[in-house]
């Protein structure tokens, strides 16, 4: 990876222009936490699921990661617990080959358990550190803004070794989730920039890219996993490495 240009006053010269920071989503896109939901659901279930093939346990993680995603945005709303929504998509994948995770002691051993393996798998990606030097070593300051709350989040970042990211902004910084603009500009205060020479990157691209985008920062799809898109007409990279080379 090689940036395209840097000057002594804290600007970088990117392929998106000129810019003095740096923001990013978190899950999915500075660490991998579809690897660590998918391999601790699969610990945690095996014994409820004997024999299920490779493809049934993708099948399995694919519910629970992508197609039970509106219990989640029913808890950004407040209406229901973290662990509500995590044992609710569970059932969800589980129900689908004919599991009932009976309330009780099976489903508090069965959430308590993925939620104390699901944190040591979580780990950085490979294109993470390379361009945190990078910025670190042009002087650029650097955050993420997450829609999750910020202790859970800063614990998640330590433990991928990502302590680096100090400045950090969670659905409870600022009361609001993404895609409301507020929670984008908090991570610009933080960093000291304007919203138009700020780069902000993420996974989703209603979320991060749109999103920061309509808050006036230059926002940045990272499709990592070659998402169709023929409609998307903004900024998109498929690796961290295409952020400034």
């Amino acid at each position: 990876m090689s940036t395209t240009g840097t000057t002594a006053d804290g600007v970088l010269s990117t392929r998106f222009g000129s810019i003095r920071g740096v923001l990013f989503d978190i899950d999915d896109t500075l660490v991998d936490l579809e690897y660590a939901m998918t391999t601790a659901l699969r610990e945690v279930s095996e014994h409820l699921l004997p024999g299920l093939d490779q493809t049934g346990w993708e099948r399995f993680g694919r519910i629970f990661t992508h197609e039970t995603t509106h219990y989640y945005d029913r808890y950004l709303a407040g209406e229901l617990t973290f662990n509500d929504q995590r044992l609710l998509r569970g059932r969800a994948a589980l129900g689908h080959f004919g599991v009932d995770l009976a309330d009780g002691e099976e489903a508090h051993g069965w959430l308590s358990a993925y939620g104390r393996l699901q944190p040591t798998y979580v780990r950085a990606f490979e294109d993470v550190l390379p361009l945190l030097d990078l910025l670190d070593a042009a002087g650029i300051p650097y955050g993420a803004v997450s829609n999750n709350v910020h202790d859970y989040q800063r614990a998640k970042l330590d433990g991928a070794g990502l302590e680096r990211v100090r400045r950090l902004v969670g659905t409870d910084t600022v009361g609001v989730a993404k895609p409301e603009p507020a929670i984008y500009l908090e991570g610009v205060r933080l960093l000291g920039t304007a919203p138009e020479e700020t780069l902000y990157v993420g996974d989703n691209r209603m979320l991060d890219a749109d999103g920061s985008t309509a808050a006036g920062l230059v926002g940045v799809w990272l499709n990592r996993v070659g998402e169709p898109a023929p409609d998307f007409t903004g900024h998109k990279i498929t690796s961290l490495s295409q952020l400034l080379g």
